[in-house]
């Protein structure tokens, strides 16, 4: 599955967009410039890097983080409609943990994470578009997002860092000192933490049947429709548009050439 360069634009637009509406006071520049100075690798990371996994292509970091947003605000409609307490997070403290829920795999400040993986038969055996980036010292992708957040400036709540930490449930081990208790006073104090693992589940579930079950049906991938979005009033609705609101000339080359 591949997005076009006007796809990868447009959700680039959108995952800053959901910034701008969502974060407030300080945070909400700090965060802009964070992501504005990494745009180029950010904006055409993959989400994994297997495609056995989920979205493995350029772009496709951006198209899941979006995803995933979008998602926990319908989940929270859903919590919310069967009463559950909302007095213990916030439409912002939900919306910035989703925004920078993955944002780990992006690597360190010189390095990233995911690189074009150059071992042919990995890549047509096992399916490994990318290899892991060995000069990067080995963290989780959770301890890596909170760390890159805090040196760069950007605050966040405790209710955030609870979230993003244990936003894989229990899929991850780690996490079982947080979501497996038995005492009350153990527990999570707010539901944030499990409206985002179940987005993030949700969205990574949808991305692979979209990739793959239409390859187990024999039939060719589902490939992601195309979307226009608004930018100072006016429809962005061609590659031609979208390249001319990057200012980035190497990012403009590389998505000219997609």
């Amino acid at each position: 599955m591949n997005l076009t360069a006007e796809q990868i634009q447009s959700n680039w637009i959108e995952f800053m967009g959901n910034i701008e509406k969502y974060i407030t006071g300080e945070r909400q520049q700090k965060l802009l410039d964070f992501y504005k100075r990494y745009e180029e690798r950010i904006s055409l990371m993959p989400a994994a890097h297997k495609k056995e996994y989920h979205n493995s292509f350029p772009g496709g970091y951006v198209d899941h983080v979006n995803r995933v947003v979008a998602a926990s605000l319908k989940i929270y409609d859903v919590w919310c409609e069967f009463e559950m307490d909302r007095s213990t997070f916030t439409i912002e403290e939900l919306v910035f943990s989703a925004i920078n829920h993955d944002l780990g795999k992006m690597g360190d400040e010189n390095s990233a994470s995911y690189i074009p993986q150059t071992d042919k038969w990995r890549r047509e055996k096992l399916g490994e578009e990318y290899m892991f980036n060995k000069e990067v010292p080995f963290a989780s992708v959770p301890d890596r997002g909170l760390f890159m957040l805090q040196s760069h400036g950007v605050s966040y709540t405790f209710n955030e860092m609870l979230a993003i930490q244990t936003h894989d449930g229990l899929y991850d081990d780690a996490n079982v000192k947080y979501l497996k208790t038995f005492m009350p006073e153990q527990k999570p104090r707010t539901s944030l933490p499990f409206i985002l693992h179940q987005a993030d589940l949700m969205a990574a579930r949808i991305e692979f049947e979209r990739e793959w079950l239409p390859k187990l049906n024999g039939e060719n991938s589902v490939e992601p429709k195309k979307k226009n979005y608004t930018l100072n009033g006016n429809i962005k609705s061609s590659k031609s548009k979208a390249l001319n609101t990057i200012s980035s000339p190497g990012l403009k080359n590389m998505l000219d050439s997609l």
